[in-house]
């Protein structure tokens, strides 16, 4: 039963009170709570028809493939990768501490779940004492000395009339499922950033191969360059140009080991292990994107960990309205004691030594100056600011998958241009070099025709990594294969058995509760 949304006046009556202790067992001040509505775009505007098809380097999933699993990394097909991210989940410290967060959280609802309950003291004591012979009392007292053994037990209980402990714990509930998403969205983010690291290191390791070879070329350049001018084909002057882009070439393949260091170190952070002992061994990159599926907007807001903690915090911030209006009822305590009391010990734990108390008291604040009143506002206030985050929260995760599939898109044909103008680069440079030869143009024109290859070749380079790197964010923007559905119930934030903290993917439970019971979808 819900209670009428009313204040009560500061004189409550006592048939009003006894009224209440009979018909307010199911009495609950908290709005009725409903997730925030969001409308989801129909489809997804940068996927057109025509990107459906399979494009060079990049192509959208096949309809049956409509979903990403647990293990999203395993997509790319790299094994080494695999054990990478393996290890994040074990050893990542950024992870460890969303973890402890989220185990905090659910000692928070054990801790509220403990107010349903009485609290029972005890205060053994002995005591010598000695009455002054100057205070007024019986003749047979003053002057005394004995000893005072106490065996007390005290218990006291407030029942929750006004619903303020079921909103307490509806609340630590919700907000304990939201940490437990955001443990989720901490271990996306990371294995995320670890997939890009990783193939930005795979680019580095691409270029250095390019500028390696480069190299190479230049200096097979220069010494064609010398024989031509020993024989008067060619000038002094080319071969100090030759020489010139032979060593600024070495310098520029030098200079790629400093960025390459940082991904490796960065990773080996990612990973749990020090700097000074990790390594990846060189391996250019040569793969492409994989197919991605997907999926349809509306799924989103189921996949998104972080749009499933921004929910669960609207509906922790909709249960403390309800504990802030109970401050206008009035709270009964049921109080009671007993225990022994005694003068000697050996009559301490005997019937005649026993004492008890028991009985209630009411409690209600007649004059506060409006605090009660600010409170719900406040309360009312902080629920409209987790709806509006919410909302902007999904209206995020639509843009962020937005970006990436321009982005996806446009490289795939950035690339194909890309590619083609290498091929082009490439034929200049060999009849440049022909010309030279035959002493038909200068040795500049090989010069600008090399310097507009190796140009191209790492841009070339370069969007590869940026696919891989854009495929790597899409599947953290559409989720990373996690679902609601996940969520740990209401039961079981409660329960004391620690989950596995360096799970991938938390098995399939039922949806999460609204904290009525009621499963939240």
């Amino acid at each position: 039963m819900r209670c009428p949304n009313v204040k009560l006046s500061s004189q409550v009556s006592l048939a009003l009170l006894l009224s209440g202790l009979l018909v307010s067992s199911g009495c609950d001040l908290a709005p009725k709570y409903h997730a925030p509505v969001t409308q989801a775009p129909p489809a997804y505007k940068e996927l057109t028809p025509a990107d459906q098809k399979v494009t060079e380097g990049w192509r959208v999933a096949e309809p049956k493939d409509d979903a990403l699993h647990g293990q999203w990394w395993s997509i790319f097909n790299d094994p080494q990768l695999n054990g990478l991210e393996d290890k994040v989940n074990v050893s990542n410290q950024t992870i460890a501490v969303a973890f402890s967060n989220y185990m905090a959280a659910r000692a928070l609802v054990r801790e509220a779940r403990s107010q349903y309950f009485p609290t029972v003291t005890t205060n053994p004591s002995i005591a010598r004492e000695h009455q002054a012979s100057t205070v007024t009392a019986s003749s047979a007292s003053k002057g005394v000395t004995f000893t005072d053994y106490s065996l007390p037990f005290e218990a006291t209980w407030v029942p929750d009339l006004w619903g303020r402990v079921r909103n307490t714990v509806r609340a630590a509930s919700s907000n304990a499922q939201a940490s437990a998403a955001d443990l989720e969205n901490t271990r996306l983010a990371i294995q995320a950033e670890l997939a890009v690291d990783y193939y930005e290191l795979r680019g580095q390791d691409a270029l250095k191969q390019l500028l390696d070879s480069t190299v190479v070329a230049y200096q097979q350049s220069l010494d064609l360059t010398k024989v031509l001018y020993q024989t008067g084909i060619a000038s002094d002057e080319s071969v100090a140009e030759a020489e010139t882009q032979l060593k600024t070439a070495e310098a520029e393949d030098t200079a790629l080991g400093i960025l390459r260091a940082e991904y490796e170190h960065a990773i080996a952070m990612l990973v749990g292990e020090p700097a000074s002992t990790f390594s990846l061994a060189a391996q250019p990159l040569e793969s492409g994107p994989p197919g991605i599926p997907i999926g349809v907007p509306s799924q989103l807001l189921e996949r998104r960990p972080d749009i499933a903690a921004a929910e669960r915090q609207v509906a922790g911030a909709n249960a403390q309205i309800g504990v802030a209006r109970a401050a206008y009822y009035p709270s009964l305590t049921l109080s009671g004691g007993l225990g022994l009391q005694s003068t000697s010990f050996t009559e301490w734990f005997t019937w005649p030594s026993r004492f008890w108390s028991v009985g209630p008291a009411v409690a209600e604040t007649i004059f506060d100056a409006g605090l009660r009143r600010a409170t719900v506002e406040q309360y009312r206030a902080t629920y409209d600011a987790t709806v509006a985050n919410y909302r902007e929260t999904v209206l995020t995760a639509f843009q962020q998958v937005e970006d990436n599939l321009s982005s996806l898109r446009i490289l795939s044909q950035e690339r194909i241009q890309q590619d083609d103008a290498v091929a082009a680069a490439q034929r200049t440079l060999v009849l440049a070099t022909d010309r030279y030869k035959l002493g038909i143009d200068p040795y500049l024109n090989v010069i600008t025709a090399q310097t507009a290859l190796l140009g191209n070749q790492q841009a070339a380079v370069n969007v590869r990594t940026l696919q891989m790197t854009a495929s790597v964010q899409l599947i953290e923007a559409l989720g990373g294969g996690w679902d609601a559905s996940q969520l740990p119930t209401a039961q079981q934030v409660i329960s004391r058995s620690a989950p596995a903290a360096t799970a991938t993917a938390a098995p399939a439970a039922t949806p999460p509760s609204n904290g009525s019971g009621q499963p939240q979808r």
